[in-house]
């Protein structure tokens, strides 16, 4: 999977603009048109299997956008001011490159501050060299991502985007290693998730499954003097019981931890006190889904170099896909 992990991370694709990371998701699947849809917001929805008569319509999301940044401003001398696609915080920015959708590459830097402490988004701006207003390569409304290369550093795999291109890669082998389920199954590779869970929203609307499941990356409390969160890198995927936006049925929650445990899957199971995923718009679709979340333990979490865990990913597919393979208990 490492190889489709840095070409997932190492494509640019910001909320509202993802269509370069669905063609690459497209190709590597490469499944007939007859199981495939792209809806009118942009997601992606790629259906596997034939419900019988004890499986169920699942809805598994993982989101395909990334954080970035818009050009909102550009001054007499060339330098662009900018607004945020998603949760982009001053601290992670100030030297970082970014690049923008037309392939130009900046460096960020910020105004002389007033007094000590962290600047503000609007006190940061992005030099791509140019000297002038009328020498920018850019115009407002272009985006542009953290430029930064895949990198491995033992077990750990780090990148920008791993939130959620590491959900999207998980999402991709679990199709693949699939090989027979008795539920109808709906891989989601969802759009706009940094700005407002928009993408799952529709698609589980016009899927209206039995039960919805999202993968994703979730905060970790392991590093010195970290959150008090009991979730860690290399102890195994985390299984959702709450984050701020949602609570996860609990038959579900169970039901995840059971298989685990019968097939030795190390897991951990996960309470995060700031951020949601699709889980939540899947949800609260129509009459209401139960619905959780598989979340793959990520360190940095919104910032140029997130982190995450090779066999934490692997477990994740492991789960995932023992989860599809059997009738639920409810």
């Amino acid at each position: 999977m490492k190889s489709l992990v840095k070409n997932l991370v190492e494509t640019a694709a910001p909320s509202g603009f993802e269509k370069p990371i669905r063609d690459l998701i497209l190709a590597e699947i490469g499944v007939s048109s007859t199981d495939q849809q792209i809806d009118a917001l942009g997601n992606l929805i790629i259906r596997k299997g034939t419900r019988t008569p004890t499986g169920k319509r699942i809805m598994l999301a993982a989101h395909m956008d990334e954080i970035g940044v818009m050009a909102s401003f550009i001054d007499e001398k060339g330098f662009i001011r900018f607004t945020n696609l998603g949760g982009v915080f001053p601290v992670h920015c100030v030297g970082s490159r970014v690049k923008f959708l037309n392939g130009v590459e900046g460096v960020i830097g910020m105004d002389k501050l007033d007094k000590p402490g962290l600047p503000t988004l609007s006190q940061l701006f992005i030099d791509v060299g140019a000297a002038s207003r009328a020498a920018c390569p850019i115009k407002i409304g272009d985006a542009a991502v953290f430029e930064r290369p895949f990198a491995v550093l033992g077990e750990q795999w780090v990148a920008k985007s791993l939130d959620d291109r590491i959900g999207v890669a998980i999402l991709i082998e679990t199709f693949k290693q699939l090989k027979e389920t008795p539920h109808e199954v709906y891989f989601v590779f969802s759009v706009q998730e940094e700005v407002g869970t928009r993408g799952a929203t529709t698609a589980a609307y016009g899927i209206d499954p039995d039960l919805g499941l999202s993968v994703d990356v979730t905060r970790t409390g392991d590093t010195p003097k970290g959150i008090m969160m009991e979730v860690a890198l290399g102890k195994g995927p985390a299984i959702k019981v709450r984050d701020s936006g949602m609570i996860s049925d609990p038959q579900l929650v169970q039901a995840l931890s059971a298989i685990a445990e019968k097939s030795s899957i190390p897991y951990q199971l996960e309470v995060l006190e700031a951020g949601t995923t699709d889980a939540r718009a899947i949800q609260l679709a129509r009459s209401g889904v139960p619905s959780g979340c598989v979340s793959i333990p990520c360190r940095y979490v919104h910032s140029p170099s997130e982190m995450v865990n090779e066999k934490d990913v692997y477990n994740t597919v492991n789960l995932l896909v023992k989860f599809l393979s059997e009738s639920l208990p409810f």
